[in-house]
């Protein structure tokens, strides 16, 4: 199946995440949605008195045309540093089917993607 959208997904920590959309838009991303969370993985809880804290977290999820995802990956990976440990990390993930795309959607398609 010829997939036409990805979604990326780049988890870093909070405060991090106007770099990832500013090197996302440089490559050609349109936007993106932030959600925020807090990470529970072996190597994030840090002891204050005795009370395991969580650090902050902050999922970008980027919707994108598939031959963009590449691109805007590597944007992203550069521009907030994931090749240093501890920085974040970065995935795609295949898309079936979207709607309320109109932006990314050919006017020429009659409301089906590209």
């Amino acid at each position: 199946m010829d997939r036409q959208f990805e979604l990326i997904v780049t988890i870093v920590g909070r405060g991090f995440s106007d770099l990832v959309m500013d090197a996302a838009r440089k490559a050609g991303a349109s936007g993106g949605t932030i959600l925020h969370g807090r990470g529970t993985g072996v190597h994030e809880a840090a002891q204050f008195f005795g009370v395991a804290i969580q650090p902050e977290k902050e999922l970008v999820l980027i919707l994108t045309r598939a031959r963009e995802r590449r691109a805007i990956m590597a944007a992203i990976a550069e521009g907030a540093q994931l090749d240093r440990q501890g920085r974040g990390l970065i995935f795609s993930l295949p898309v079936d089917e979207v709607a309320g795309i109109v932006h990314l959607l050919d006017e020429n398609s009659a409301g089906t993607p590209e």
